[in-house]
């Protein structure tokens, strides 16, 4: 199959493992892929630390089980990916690791405070769903196949980072005070979470030809203010000034996109953001500390190898 057939062709959920797909959409489908499934496991190791800071045993429970979803969800990701046949499983792993892999932009931020934590767990987890919905129907079927499970398990983490901030909105002055502060910081790299503006993107198009993607990055953009800007004002969070959001005559938002300061974006797209730095660091280290135990498992002495023998015998 070439790939004007493929654009003819596509459709949600129209290609599988059995097709013979050109090079260049099994590239783009695998770039995709390990991105979105890089950035689900940078999500889980910046919320890890509040298993243990949450403030009551339910939370500790509740960020426990997101953190263990986040990380499965990364693992179908790379085997979808993996099915593309570009890259295995493991090259995307220690990609990741040594700073050669992409993520999403909010992940490359540290949490600070509890007051940070439902600008993870309810705004951009609520942008995530803006996104992976529309993913249900990419032409990659192994990919859709995976947002069924993902979509519904965010769905429940939208629902909890938002009754944490449920909880401070409804606090004290200071909890108060504290969640404007993090939702001013926060709010613009929110904004940019769902990637460059349309004449900036350089992949959206051939993506959208060959059925990867289904909406450009400004209409995911604006759906999502239509959505959560209500939701914030709910809550009685101020909207930041910049970027300067725009109301219609007919009640829906968009952004200004000359207010969008890309440069440091593009800085952290090249994984050369100093917090962001750290971040991938830490995972290194962390996927360091236990090479002994896939050495083992992989090894000739291990005990795959062991059972193996065992049961040959």
């Amino acid at each position: 199959m070439n790939i004007e057939e493929v654009k003819e062709r596509a459709g949600p959920r129209e290609f599988s493992p059995n097709d013979d797909l050109p090079r260049e959409y099994r590239e783009a489908a695998t770039r995709m892929l390990e991105f979105h499934a890089n950035s689900e496991i940078m999500g889980a190791y910046l919320e890890r630390p509040f298993i243990r800071k949450a403030p009551s045993i339910d939370r500790k429970l509740a960020f426990s089980a997101k953190v263990q979803d986040e990380i499965g969800h990364g693992q179908m990701l790379y085997r979808a990916a993996e099915s593309l046949g570009v890259k295995t499983r493991e090259e995307m792993l220690e990609d990741l690791a040594n700073g050669d892999g992409k993520f999403l932009n909010c992940f490359h931020y540290p949490l600070q405070s509890w007051a940070d934590v439902p600008m993870i767990a309810f705004f951009v987890d609520g942008a995530a769903m803006r996104r992976q919905a529309t993913l249900k129907r990419s032409s990659w079927e192994p990919y859709a196949h995976a947002m069924d499970k993902i979509c519904f398990e965010e769905g429940f983490h939208v629902k909890h980072g938002e009754s944490i901030m449920k909880e401070l909105a409804t606090g004290s002055k200071k909890e108060q005070e504290m969640l404007q502060d993090s939702f001013d910081e926060w709010w613009p790299r929110i904004i940019q979470f769902f990637g460059p503006t349309d004449d900036k993107s350089t992949h959206h198009d051939f993506a959208a030809d060959v059925g990867l993607k289904t909406m450009t990055n400004d209409e995911l953009r604006n759906a999502f203010l239509n959505q959560y800007l209500p939701k914030a004002r709910k809550y009685g969070l101020e909207i930041p000034d910049e970027p300067r959001i725009r109301e219609n005559d007919d009640g829906t938002f968009e952004v200004e996109e000359d207010d969008l300061d890309w440069d440091e974006f593009f800085t952290i797209a090249k994984n050369d953001y100093e917090p962001g730095i750290g971040q991938i660091e830490g995972r290194g280290n962390a996927r360091a500390a236990v090479e002994w135990v896939r050495d083992a498992i992989e090894g000739d002495d291990g005990p795959t190898a062991g059972n193996t023998a065992a049961a040959a015998d």
